[in-house]
């Protein structure tokens, strides 16, 4: 995002993408961080990660509905990468509930969310460095 601040901030797109992948990476992050601390068991990091998981999908999702809204750069601004997104979120979320409810399958569940939330975080940020990239040669075509 150090790239062009000016070209995210000004472009709604640009703006909600990178808002959005930096709570996916944060996240993912602060989930890791909360699971190695010592003392817990299984039901404490379910809970941990329904929220944390939770706050990040709100994030993601209003976002990115919010970059559809307001126009913008078109890059990767599809309803198909929203929904594979949600539902990666969604999936994650349950995950951690199965957790938390002493399912210890929702462990794997979530995990394996978590892994294709990451993917899709660093695809995001890809689009984000194209998208900022295609702006200001856009600019010098135009008269």
């Amino acid at each position: 995002m150090s790239l062009n601040p000016g070209v995210i901030a000004q472009d709604p797109t640009h703006r909600h993408r990178a808002v959005g992948t930096i709570a996916g990476f944060a996240a993912i992050f602060v989930i890791c961080a909360l699971g190695v601390m010592g003392g817990q068991d299984h039901r404490a990091v379910g809970l941990e990660w329904l929220v944390v998981a939770a706050v990040a999908a709100v994030v993601y999702v209003y976002g990115y509905i919010q970059a559809i809204r307001l126009g913008g750069s078109s890059a990767g601004l599809r309803s198909l990468r929203l929904i594979g997104g949600t539902v990666l979120h969604a999936v994650e979320i349950f995950g951690a509930a199965l957790l938390l409810a002493g399912y210890i399958a929702g462990l794997y569940l979530a995990a394996i969310s978590m892994i294709g939330v990451l993917v899709y975080m660093i695809s995001g940020a890809w689009l984000l460095i194209m998208g900022v990239t295609e702006q200001p040669s856009r600019r010098r075509d135009t008269p």
